[in-house]
């Protein structure tokens, strides 16, 4: 907009040249520029009350701010149409910085405009609300107040609602048994991100959701992270969820899943005996599917295999603990260590003959085995439990002291140095005697 003084000169000087010329002598273009100065010159200095308009700081006071925004009189910013504390004017405005203020009135008594800075900025949340409703884009917004239903958050100066049903998650790690109103106490002050999903500024009325934006933003992650994830790469995730299927690995944008079998090389019945919702663990990718958008994980397979050195460990003969895992109508399984499982034949489990490998063990059972064979590459274990019970029963035999031979000395059945004394002669023989069935023990 040229100054209003450029206007009065070129007007003088048309008035000027029309005394001296005649309108035919002008051209179309000296026409048209003419009547666009004449109405920028009309313009100049107009100013119409709830316009928001745009001027530059010339004086910054206590009590107020004066605006150069191009009338012919400058306009005043009193300090509690300011949008902040009196005291922090001097340093938050300052000579020469441009700013944006709406019209409160045309016209004072000393012939000033006056502006608000506070209702500018909400005219200019309004419209940016207006926008992002239209666009579908997310904003970031601060929690400046909360209650019963929800977080209250301020959008340049308009105060929008996030009810409880949009928040993406209330529960503050270590209390799960806090209320709602603590947890959204907590979360005053933070920033949102978050998505307008109503918006009736007749009503006054805004709502956002941080659920909306968050699902937006985990398919822009997702999208992203499935073009950079090559298969055998290492990632560090957290676990979102588990399944009887598996467990869901959040790896930086998108959730993997870990199935049942890719948990543990021991054997798993459900995830939740290996790993639970907030664990931070490492994973191998073993796929990317970027058609169907699928990740599949292993975190079994970022440990040693434990039957790659189970010959360093084990030998044929050696006796070890284990655990009864599993019963069959052929035997029992037991493992020896995580991972490591064998077979206990129902012939091995005991001597006498049985049905059923119940009647002698129980899933869960501690018990002594016998290595009998050891087969890595089929990964495969044979194991005994009547085998060591036998070894116990020899041992148990050979601790025993017993005496063969002669029993001139002491008659048959008698104790001599604590071992029974057993007559090995053949009862024609003419020493036997019944005197020899003495049963008595030895003193002591």
């Amino acid at each position: 907009m040229p100054p209003l003084s450029r206007v009065g000169v070129l007007m003088d000087e048309s008035e000027s040249s029309s005394r001296e010329s005649s309108p035919s002598d002008l051209s179309a273009d000296d026409h048209s520029e003419m009547k666009e100065l004449l109405d920028e010159a009309s313009n100049v200095g107009r100013l119409r009350r709830g316009e928001v308009v745009e001027g530059v700081v010339v004086q910054v006071g206590r009590d107020e701010i004066l605006v150069d925004v191009g009338s012919k009189a400058e306009a005043i910013i009193p300090a509690d149409e300011a949008g902040i504390p009196p005291n922090e004017i001097p340093t938050a405005i300052h000579v020469g910085e441009s700013i944006v203020a709406m019209v409160l009135e045309t016209e004072n008594r000393e012939g000033h405009a006056t502006l608000s800075l506070a209702r500018a900025q909400t005219e200019r949340g309004w419209r940016t609300l207006q926008r992002l409703l239209e666009t579908g884009e997310t904003l970031e917004a601060a929690v400046v107040d909360f209650n019963r239903g929800g977080l209250v958050v301020s959008v340049d100066g308009v105060r929008g609602f996030v009810p409880l049903s949009q928040i993406v998650d209330l529960r503050q790690p270590g209390a799960p048994d806090e209320s709602v109103e603590s947890r959204l106490e907590g979360m005053n002050g933070r920033q949102l991100e978050l998505k307008v999903i109503e918006l009736n500024r007749r009503r006054n009325r805004v709502i956002l959701s941080e659920r909306a934006a968050y699902q937006e933003r985990r398919v822009r992650d997702r999208d992203r992270l499935i073009e950079e994830l090559a298969e055998g790469q290492v990632r560090t995730g957290r676990v979102t969820s588990v399944a009887d299927f598996g467990a869901f690995v959040d790896v930086g944008g998108a959730d993997g899943l870990v199935h049942l079998t890719e948990l543990s090389w021991a054997p798993v019945s459900h995830p939740s005996q290996a790993v639970k919702v907030g664990d931070q663990v490492e994973v191998l990718v073993l796929g990317v599917d970027r058609e169907k958008k699928k990740i599949a994980l292993s975190l079994k397979r970022l440990r040693e295999e434990p039957w790659d050195k189970i010959d360093d460990r084990y030998a044929v003969g050696q006796t070890v603990r284990a655990r009864v895992t599993k019963l069959a109508t052929f035997g029992a399984f037991a493992e020896i260590e995580p991972g490591i499982e064998g077979l206990i034949h129902i012939s091995e489990l005991s001597d006498e003959r049985i049905q059923n490998p119940r009647s002698v063990v129980r899933e869960g059972d501690e018990v002594t085995v016998k290595i009998l064979r050891i087969e890595s590459d089929r990964r495969r274990l044979g194991l005994s439990l009547k085998q060591v019970q036998s070894d116990v029963e020899e041992a148990d035999l050979r601790s025993q002291p017993m005496v063969f031979g002669d029993t001139e000395e002491e008659s048959a059945g008698s104790w001599m140095g604590g071992a029974r004394v057993i007559d090995t002669r053949p009862q024609g023989d003419a020493s036997y005697s019944e005197d020899d069935e003495d049963t008595s023990k030895p003193s002591r």
